[in-house]
């Protein structure tokens, strides 16, 4: 009995420390009538002003607190909102944030079978910089600006991050103390912390990949080699709401573009995303950064492939104000360590496999690395590109940029299984957004680029009453959008949805528009073991660009658990984009006709074509009368592995199912040949011959279930004999002692 106790407490207090969060000693706070008050203010009650977050609100420490505690300082709390002008304040809680690198070791790198120096850079590693230099539509593309005169020159970048080496001989030129700071140290000096591993070498390499310097007989050369460069170190301590918000916001006046390369983690069950604090900083920075264009936040989409992670549950790239970077290897694949989600926008060159190469950048202790890896080297190349971008036209706002970077990125060479054609003809991929950026055509597109008109926001919240999703089968859901304030141009759109489920991994979402481009909002992610479901959480997906928000929109929740139904309760649109669209000049295609609700992602630009085709280039967006539609073509019959939704149309068969009459697991109406048929209550599964032959033992299945009952039968004996044994013994030596007292009393 004192061990079961032990073990239980034991148990408890364990899983109290895993469920709970860590408080920091600091606290951002809303304190009015400026510094000199807040300062006696908080000087009252032991806190000290680490800096300041926005106009007004202060980054505080207190001196008497811990730096970690699982229990929060609310005395300190109290005292601090009990002056009258302290209209806010929050204990900060330490934040888990993750660099999108990945371990590697030194490996001789292979120079790239054909490079191109037209500018005759003499920087030793630059016959390796093979994402730089291939030619032939194999690499980003940036030689070409170079050619018309663009190096990023009057663009300045900082990197968010580990810190920088600013006196490293690559960067020292370009270096500019302006857009860097140490949050960590609060000082204004970025430098890393050195240690034996070498651990905070990341921020180094990242700011390499910007703007090291060109033609100088070192190591490699920046994208935008004429740039400022600047660091932010924030990820070598505790990160905190306050710590990232005052990072974001840093000099948003002078720093154009912020790049960050990390997130919360990737391990394939962890949804987080910006604080209050953080949220404001992006808000503040694309409404009020650069005189009024907007700070340009670039985000790496993230490394948890390896773990089914998908980045559509990560805050930060799948925000509409980040620009969301994925990889593609050498040799144009999807990495291993990729995300593939709807809100990536484009991809640049990163590692990849053992035998392919990998980024070359600047290093720690004034050194040079030819194994710079995962998304975090992809968003510094993208950061680059941005610059140039700027330097030919720094009028551009950050919506302008996004714009840019879906029009010029480039599908070719990417190889994935998942690219189809929106509803205005573009190629967009979950694993590669729109493609691979293109940094020439990116900087000839801004120079004659006008201004995208005024965003505008429609909200539309669909009556879902709380529907149920059965285990092993998907719900579809509908809603008809007529009007949506001024939006009639999407760019962003997100749907934010509210549900429970007993195994949130277990879930599938995809959205489909009324052009029939169809999205994957969120994969199966086979970590995620949590019971908490989704809260309001704005999934979003870009797949829809320069679509009309018009017609029928379709949710699809997918439930692949095994017993238990998960349960959509609130699901409500949010559209963003514009009235009018883009000047002609550089539109999207003209749209003639594009059917409403036709198959997933296969609509594009429409024409006519005499047969039983509408046709763009290759692909059908509507068939002649008797005809079915399906991936792009017409047919007179639904191929194998699909049905007849509705007239006209043809839909996918659940994977188990061979031959189906819906799109669920128990619609098969045939099955593959290492699988049988089977009714249960009235539903047809398709199992797997083996499993199969494990249901049907009869036999097996009853002493099964005999031998359980018993043990839990027995079980129940043991315990409850246990019990009153106990209790009897002590009723009777109770009765005893008061037997004895009795007679002692009477004689």
């Amino acid at each position: 009995m004192v061990a079961c106790t032990v073990s239980f407490l034991i148990w408890t207090v364990s899983l109290q420390w895993t469920l709970a969060q860590d408080y920091s000693s600091q606290w951002a706070a809303h304190i009015q009538g400026g510094f000199e008050i807040a300062k006696r203010t908080t000087e009252k009650h032991g806190f000290i002003i680490l800096g300041e977050i926005f106009p007004d609100y202060y980054h505080l420490e207190h001196k008497h607190v811990s730096k970690r505690s699982v229990n929060p300082g609310l005395e300190h709390h109290k005292k601090l909102i009990s002056e009258e002008n302290v209209k806010w304040a929050q204990q900060q809680k330490i934040l888990n944030r993750s660099k999108r690198d990945y371990i590697t070791y030194a490996r001789n790198s292979r120079s790239s079978k054909r490079f191109v120096n037209k500018g005759g850079l003499n920087d030793p590693k630059w016959p390796k910089m093979w994402y730089l230099n291939r030619g032939r539509d194999m690499d980003m593309n940036v030689q070409g600006a170079w050619e018309e005169g663009i190096t990023g020159k009057g663009s300045v970048v900082t990197i968010l991050d580990d810190g920088l080496e600013k006196d490293h001989p690559d960067l020292i030129k370009n270096y500019d103390p302006s857009a860097s700071y140490d949050m960590n140290n609060r000082d204004e000096d970025p430098m890393p912390r050195y240690d034996q591993m070498d651990t905070n070498r990341h921020g180094t390499r990242c700011a390499g990949e910007v703007a090291a310097s060109a033609n100088n007989s070192l190591c490699s050369v920046g994208i935008a080699f004429g740039a400022s460069i600047g660091g932010v170190r924030m990820l070598d301590g505790d990160v905190t709401d306050a710590v990232e918000a005052r990072s974001l916001s840093l000099n948003p006046q002078h720093i154009h573009i912020y790049s960050a390369s990390w997130g919360p983690d990737d391990d394939g069950k962890t949804v987080d995303g910006p604080g209050e604090l953080a949220t404001r900083a992006f808000l503040e920075g694309i409404s009020k950064g650069r005189g009024g264009k907007g700070s340009i936040f670039i985000w790496a989409s993230g490394n948890g492939g390896r773990e089914h992670d998908n980045c559509n549950c990560d805050g930060y790239t799948n925000a509409i104000w980040t620009l969301s970077i994925s990889s593609a290897t050498q040799n144009g694949h999807v990495p291993w360590y990729s995300e593939a989600c709807s809100s990536t926008l484009a991809t640049t060159y990163s590692s990849g496999s053992n035998y392919e190469s990998q980024i070359i950048t600047t290093d720690l202790h004034h050194e040079c690395t030819s194994n710079h890896t995962g998304t975090s080297a992809s968003a510094p190349l993208a950061a680059g590109i941005v610059a140039l971008t700027l330097e030919a036209n720094n009028k551009l706002t950050w919506r302008d940029m996004q714009h840019i970077v879906v029009l010029t990125a480039r599908p070719t060479h990417l190889l994935a299984t998942d690219w189809v054609i929106n509803g205005v003809g573009r190629k967009v991929s979950h694993s590669f957004g729109f493609g691979l950026m293109d940094a020439t055509e990116m900087v000839r597109l801004a120079r004659r680029w006008k201004t995208v008109p005024a965003q505008h926001i429609c909200n539309v919240t669909a009556q879902v009453f709380e529907k149920l999703v059965p285990a092993r089968s998907s719900v579809t859901i509908q809603l008809l959008v007529k009007e949506c304030n001024s939006v009639n141009f999407l760019e962003h759109v997100q749907a934010k949805i509210s549900l429970s489920a007993s195994r949130r991994g277990d879930i599938k979402i995809d959205l489909t528009s009324p052009s029939g481009t169809k999205s994957t909002l969120l994969a199966p992610r086979t970590q995620d073991n949590s019971h908490t479901g989704f809260n309001v959480w704005p999934f979003m997906t870009v797949h829809m660009w320069g679509e009309r928000p018009f017609g029928i929109w379709q949710l699809t929740i997918h439930n692949e658990g095994k017993l238990l139904a998960a349960n959509i309760t609130d699901w409500e649109m949010v559209f963003y984009g514009t009235i009018l669209p883009p000047e002609q000049s550089h539109s999207f295609p003209t749209l003639v006709s594009i059917k409403q609700n036709q198959t997933s992602g296969k609509s594009s630009k429409s024409g006519i074509n005499s047969g039983e085709c509408r046709v763009t280039t290759t692909k059908c967006l509507e068939c002649s009368y008797g005809f079915n539609i399906y991936n792009g073509e017409c047919t007179a019959n639904c191929p194998i592995r699909t049905y007849k939704e509705r007239d006209g149309i043809c839909s996918d068969c659940h994977y188990t199912c061979y031959q189906c009459n819906g799109p669920n697991d128990y619609q098969c109406t045939s099955c593959w040949g290492d699988a049988d048929l089977t009714q249960t209550l009235g539903q047809t599964f398709c199992y797997s011959k083996n499993i199969k032959r494990l249901l049907d033992d009869k036999t097996w299945h009853t002493l099964t279930v005999v031998l359980l009952i018993i043990n839990i039968f027995l079980l129940l004996i043991f315990c409850n004999g246990g019990f009153w044994t106990k209790n009897n013994i002590s009723l009777n030596k109770g009765n005893y002692r008061l037997a004895n007292q009795t007679e002692n009393d009477c004689c």
